[in-house]
């Protein structure tokens, strides 16, 4: 329960790959611990205190997180930020199914509930995590993503925001809904991915922009004109040189996003602060040009260098709660 007028900051981080040390059957090669990829107590340390300090340096009431492994990731993750002076009372991660790798949620606000989206039955594709908050006796609808990579194409995509799609219809387009994560697809997806033959394999449509219907408002979110059927991308809210939360070879793309329906644009007991999103930028989260990712030899094995970050960058918006 919050009182009063005040700031609600919410964030996605696609964290890279966050392994915990039990071997379970289902790591990538050069995250079986104990091995020559150097995958070890240390490493594992070292991850979870980079990784502990770009969230702590957020301080968000509300972060999603994509790539962790584990409940024993997330909690050693999160008793390495109780270490540093920041405490997530609340916590959940999607792992019905044995994915890999999987999406998670931590929070200072507790949870009405949370609940996993089946997006197919296959392990290959990923469950979304929703979650729902009452915040001033408002309610407030979270939905994690981490949809299939650009290694397949659009048709992948499509499976889960058909998901979410079909999910808040039956909410409602009138309740308080937030998407994030990463979405491996950009704001303006329909319009790069045209120049792919591999990724278009859908006549033109795209996850993102068709089926969330995201591509029919581009204007600054103060200028949005109120459409219930449509869903808001608040990328639009920030000049365009700062459209990015990743960068592969050189060229920033924005992978994660934050979607939000139309009651969130308005004044409202819970609305977008504007001109509040951004991707966290700081020094120490860059090498020269590049994203300071966490490094691994290119040789095999692949061994693990203890240092860097993530290939991501996290994402963060405000919203005010009266």
């Amino acid at each position: 329960m919050l009182f009063g007028e005040t700031n609600l900051k919410i964030a996605t981080y696609n964290v890279e790959n966050l392994f915990d040390l039990k071997k379970s059957g289902h790591e990538y090669v050069e995250y079986i611990p104990n091995t020559k990829s150097n995958w070890n107590s240390k490493t594992y340390k070292i991850k979870l205190k980079n990784i502990a300090k770009v969230i702590k340096d957020i301080n968000a009431d509300i972060i999603a997180l994509q790539e962790i492994e584990s409940i024993q990731a997330l909690k050693d993750l999160r008793y390495t930020l109780k270490q540093s002076g920041l405490y997530y009372k609340y916590f959940k991660i999607a792992n019905k199914k044995n994915t890999t790798i999987k999406v998670a949620i931590l929070s200072k606000i507790p949870f009405v509930y949370t609940k996993e989206l089946a997006v197919t039955s296959s392990y290959r594709y990923r469950n979304i995590l929703e979650a729902k908050f009452t915040i001033n006796n408002q309610d407030l609808y979270l939905f994690v993503n981490h949809w299939k990579s650009k290694a397949g194409p659009e048709s992948r995509r499509i499976v889960s925001a058909r998901v979410l799609r079909k999910r808040i219809k039956e909410l409602g387009e009138d309740k308080n809904i937030i998407l994030l994560g990463d979405f491996n697809s950009d704001y303006e997806e329909y319009k790069i991915f045209k120049r792919k033959r591999k990724h278009n394999d859908t006549n033109g449509r795209t996850g993102i922009n068709d089926v969330l219907h995201t591509k029919y408002q581009t204007s600054k979110a103060s200028d949005v004109k109120y459409n219930k059927n449509y869903l808001y991308n608040l990328w639009y809210d920030t000049d365009k040189s700062k459209r990015y939360s990743y960068i592969f070879r050189g060229k920033k793309e924005a992978m994660d996003n934050i979607i939000i329906s139309q009651p969130l644009l308005r004044k409202n007991s819970i609305s977008y602060k504007h001109d509040s999103i951004t991707s966290f930028r700081r020094d120490y989260l860059f090498k020269g040009k590049s994203i300071y990712r966490w490094k691994t030899s290119w040789k095999k094995p692949r061994k693990h260098k203890g240092k860097g970050y993530s290939d991501h960058l996290a994402v963060t918006a405000e919203f005010v709660v009266e």
